[in-house]
């Protein structure tokens, strides 16, 4: 086991996101600790190529997001965008299913013209999130290709033809990451870092979101290893996903329900589960189970709630959000 090395009530956080509510947990984070001590790790497994570019799209929540620019109402994309791209694209006859709004259209221009002049997935997102004035270090779980892929009836299904063109209609019978992928460079050296004192796993889909991070090359066993809070806020609220296919997927693939699920699903590599006061009920059984549990307001409407919950996870790891 790593000892971490930190004076008391500081040292580094590592948070490990998906899109929409992890970004949310992120951005609260990256309010209230300086860019010295946090480190935001993106799921890039739902990456994939549209139309000659290159979307990933949880990177892009979390930067948009980090930035004040998410669209709190549709959950992703920029706010107060506009479509004139995709209805030409329409026109010409060209998909649709996947909608790029005018303004994001150039973070995924940038992205893939970097990518084919050899830039790294890491030294990319870096430059984006510079352009958007973010000091703090967001970095992509791996510069490698680890694609999600989903079982379905008819058979292996990208994962984000199954989220927007059929809307998770599909029953799920199982899920895959295509390829293998090491760890980026900058996930690397925060996992190794002395003064690591905490990891967060934020609001996201365990299955869809976290798995993903979860199975590049030597995370289980550096997480496991790790001797210091580890936490995760679930993604539930009264026992349902706010958002997304998580309750549908706990049914298909007989993971349980509830809490009780999310505890079981990450297992050892949790200590620590963060539950929401409608779901109070759960925490006798998941303390029961040796993990520790806070019960507090999980969710986050807007910026002051991903802040009031940043503090919340920071104090349960007792660390101090002051630089």
């Amino acid at each position: 086991m790593k000892a971490t090395g930190k004076a008391p009530g500081k040292g580094h956080v590592l948070a490990l996101s998906g899109g929409v509510g992890g970004a949310k947990l992120a951005a609260g984070l990256a309010a209230i600790l300086p860019p010295e001590r946090l480190t935001i790790v993106v799921n890039t497994g739902d990456d994939f190529e549209h139309l000659g570019l290159t979307i990933c799209p949880d990177i892009d929540s979390v930067i948009y997001a980090l930035a004040g620019l998410n669209d709190r109402l549709r959950g992703w994309g920029l706010a107060d965008e506009s479509w004139q791209a995709l209805g030409m694209l329409k026109t010409l006859g060209e998909a649709d299913w996947f909608r790029l709004g005018d303004r994001d259209l150039a973070t995924h221009i940038v992205r893939s013209w970097r990518l084919r002049e050899g830039e790294s997935l890491s030294r990319v997102t870096a430059r984006l999130a510079a352009g958007l004035r973010l000091a703090h270090a967001v970095v992509p779980m791996s510069d490698t290709p680890l694609r999600t892929q989903v079982e379905t009836a008819e058979g292996w299904m990208d994962f984000q033809r199954y989220f927007v063109a059929e809307q998770c209609r599909p029953a799920v019978r199982g899920i895959r990451f295509a390829g293998k992928a090491e760890m980026a460079p900058g996930f690397a050296e925060a996992l190794a870092r002395d003064d690591l004192a905490a990891v967060v796993i934020c609001p996201s889909n365990p299955f869809l979101s976290v798995d993903p991070i979860l199975a590049v090359g030597g995370v289980r066993d550096a997480l496991a290893g790790l001797a210091i809070p580890k936490l995760a806020v679930s993604p539930l609220i009264g026992g349902k996903a706010i958002k997304g296919p998580l309750g549908k997927l706990l049914g298909e693939l007989g993971a349980g329900m509830g809490n009780d699920a999310i505890a079981t699903h990450y297992g050892r590599l949790l200590s620590h589960l963060v539950i929401d006061h409608a779901d109070a009920e759960d925490a006798p059984d998941l303390r029961a189970r040796g993990l520790g549990v806070t019960v507090t307001d999980t969710m986050m409407h807007n910026a002051a709630d991903q802040q009031r919950l940043a503090h919340d996870v920071l104090a349960i790891a007792q660390i101090d959000s002051a630089g």
